[in-house]
């Protein structure tokens, strides 16, 4: 059957010396997926590609800058309904692909682009595979990260190339290897320097391996390593266990299953093999766990990332110059990352030693990325011309968007406003990196409000991916549209929220901490505190946390609030606080001291006087409780915000959770979380919670009708 084919996902070429080339090309995808479409076309190929005598081997690259980035993600999210239909489907292409695998013909992956997921996986079904040598390439599975294992044979072929232990760690870390570091760990064969190149030595190999055989079928094939019987693999598969119970906490299912299958399957041949991946995987994409990360994790945060939360009907908002105020941490952060996203930024503080002192913060940054291969002197000297520090007011003049990142004083943010405002054209957007203040307030400094606007930032800002905007009472479209443009070209994750004292983020985070202290207070241990809430998901303690913050700046924060009608929590744990900070001389971890001691050169540890001082009783609450109420208490506070309108959408609030301060993931964030739980018994339990410990658990009425009603959180709002 030696014909040509071209279509709208893919071209079939055979050359005239019996080589087909199979172009992936998918026009009506953003990217080529891996998708059930697709597998079925390559299928019935690569079948007539083998059957074909006029053809010795194929050949598959990739006609876009992307080889195959992974699977379909929205054919995922509505798989899980039928088991036996989905465990069916699976092992039909597994099947499929095992006979590609023993078919007798030569098949080389020429990967000109970031091969992930599915991706990979069918790279893995060629005999041979090809990178090209580009740094942006990326080779990995990062199913884990989505709440998966991979199921297109990637956890159980993934040892035989690997090794165990190497293999573990791309599978449950979600490695993402660059083309040097993947031909090293053997995941690739060769590496070319060019597209010509890689063709060539693709056409070269099927000349010489004309009866090609898999690792995992060649009996001679000895996994690197050891295999799952040498002692090597042994203790690697007993360590293995260790730390993912103490990674995981049993929270993710997804991990659990990649360890189990790479342990089932390696003492089988392949066909029996993937039969027991499909059967993990099955179960795996039927959990809530999963559906929440594909659906936060992914498909919210992929919508995020391309700017939905703009105005559709504003024109994109351009910034080429961009003036900081403020030339501390924050600000230091902010300059970097619109730097290296290509923005010129004037970086403003009141002394030029201040302003140099906030350059030096990138400098130290990308010396680091120049030790670790990721950046070159060349790239670090253009990165750090754009960076222009100043103690000049009129330099920011010109500028397209202005970010203030100034102490949290508003009279202090009020005087740098109007000053800034004298040299800023009056169609340009001035922004305020604050964390709490209310937007509204600090508009009332500026002469144009509707171009006025809140851009949180998170610190470290080189590293953490969301920007919360909010909107003043008189902030405009324009504004909007600017902020999330800007956002999403300095490569951030930007959600739109409403004002309010402390907004979203920084109000609901407060309550994770103030939970902690109250806990604290009854006379719960501090370690069960920080150990519980580690094992819910949290990335460290409530305890902890409140040192990295300072207690003395969660004092200022309350003193310098003006409103009258602050919540008794509120008041509760300011006086905490101050007991902390006046009375023990203990302001966190900056000053040394906090719930912690931090001792110089060693680990922090519990300030042994805790217990004295909050008398313990470890029968005052059992662990469940304790759990419940650390992770309850943030999950109700952000219903709240969406019930007051603070929050647009769950979607919003569950990617600034996670995002923001580390809710974790597999619930979905925090306020799918209640759905995690059920809204019935969430409502239950936080009705039992409001009769022992008080108003802080009154439960919304909107959030009672859905529990009356049998409906979800998902559903607010749509009548």
């Amino acid at each position: 059957m030696s014909k040509n084919i071209k279509n709208d996902l893919f071209s079939y070429e055979i050359g005239s010396d019996g080589v087909a080339l199979f172009t992936i090309d998918q026009k009506n995808n953003p990217t080529n997926l891996f998708s059930i479409e697709f597998i079925n076309e390559f299928i019935e190929i690569a079948n007539d590609a083998i059957k074909d005598e006029n053809v010795k081997g194929v050949i598959i690259t990739s006609g876009q800058k992307m080889f195959m980035p992974g699977a379909d993600l929205r054919e995922l999210k509505k798989a899980g309904g039928d088991p036996v239909e989905q465990f069916n489907g699976m092992m039909k292409m597994h099947t499929a692909f095992r006979q590609i695998e023993t078919g007798g013909k030569p098949f080389v992956a020429a990967i000109n682009g970031t091969a992930m997921g599915g991706g990979l996986e069918l790279c893995l079904v060629c005999h041979h595979r090809i990178v090209l040598n580009n740094h942006r390439i990326k080779l990995g599975f990062p199913e884990v990260k989505v709440g998966l294992l991979p199921g297109g044979a990637g956890t159980v072929k993934a040892p035989y190339l690997l090794g165990i232990q190497n293999g573990l760690m791309y599978l449950m870390q979600g490695i993402e290897a660059r083309p040097e570091k993947a031909l090293k760990d053997g995941l690739v064969n060769d590496i070319a320097e060019n597209q010509e190149e890689m063709i060539a030595k693709a056409k070269a190999w099927i000349e010489a391996n004309p009866n090609p055989v898999q690792p995992w079928d060649n009996k001679k094939h000895k996994i690197p390593g050891g295999g799952l019987m040498s002692p090597n693999g042994a203790q690697t598969m007993m360590g293995a266990i260790g730390n993912l119970r103490k990674m995981t906490h049993g929270n993710y299912p997804a991990a659990n299953a990649i360890l189990s299958v790479v342990h089932d399957s390696l003492s089988m041949p392949m066909d029996r093999a993937v039969e027991v991946e499909a059967r993990y995987f099955t179960k795996v994409i039927a959990t809530k766990e999963a559906k929440n990360m594909i659906r936060t994790g992914f498909m919210g945060m992929q919508n995020a990332k391309k700017g939905k939360a703009r105005p559709k009907d504003e024109p994109k908002y351009e910034v080429k110059k961009l003036g900081i105020l403020g030339a501390g941490m924050m600000g230091a952060g902010i300059a970097y990352v619109s730097a290296k996203a290509g923005m010129e930024a004037v970086l403003k503080d009141v002394t030029q030693e201040g302003a140099d002192k906030g350059k030096d913060y990138s400098r130290v940054l990308l010396e680091k990325a120049m030790k670790r291969g990721r950046s070159t002197p060349e790239k670090a000297e253009a990165l750090l011309s754009k960076i222009h520090p100043t103690d000049d007011p009129s330099a920011v003049e010109g500028s397209d968007l202005i970010i203030e990142a100034v102490f949290e004083n508003p009279e202090l943010k009020a005087k740098v406003t109007k000053q800034t405002e004298a040299v800023l054209a009056a169609d340009k957007v001035y922004g305020s990196n604050t964390s709490t203040i209310p937007i509204t307030q600090l508009a009332l400094a500026s002469e144009r409000p509707e171009n006025f606007i809140g851009i949180h930032f998170f610190s470290p800002v080189d590293k953490m991916p969301l920007v919360e905007i909010i909107k003043g009472e008189k902030t405009g479209p324009k504004a909007i549209a600017a902020a999330v443009d800007y956002t999403v070209a300095i490569g951030k994750i930007p959600i739109v929220v409403n004002d309010s004292r402390g907004f979203f983020t920084s109000r609901c985070f407060g309550t994770f901490v103030s939970e902690g202290m109250f806990l604290l207070e009854e006379g719960v241990p501090a370690a069960m505190i920080e150990n519980v809430a580690k094992t819910k998901g949290m990335p460290v303690g409530p305890l902890a946390v409140q040192d990295e913050v300072s207690l003395t700046l969660g004092m200022h924060v309350y003193e310098s609030d003006p409103s009258t009608d602050k919540h008794p929590s509120q008041t509760r744990s300011y006086e905490m606080a101050k007991k902390m900070v006046k009375e023990h001389g203990r302001g966190g971890k900056k000053a040394g001291a906090g719930f912690y001691d931090y001792p110089e050169g060693g680990k922090k540890k519990l300030w042994s006087e805790l217990g004295k001082i909050f008398k313990s009783n470890v029968d005052t609450l059992d662990k469940e409780t304790v759990a419940k109420r650390i992770m309850h208490r943030q999950a109700l506070e952000s219903f709240r915000c969406l019930d007051e309108g603070v929050l647009t959408s769950v979607v919003d609030g569950d990617i600034g959770s996670v995002l923001g301060w580390g809710f974790p993931i597999y619930t979905g964030g925090a306020i799918s979380y209640i759905d995690f739980v059920g809204v019935k018994e969430f409502v239950a339990e936080c009705d039992e919670f409001e009769k022992k410990y008080g108003s802080r658990w009154t439960v919304p009425t909107s959030l009672r009708a859905l529990a009356d009603s049998g409906k979800m959180v998902h559903d607010f709002g749509k009548g």
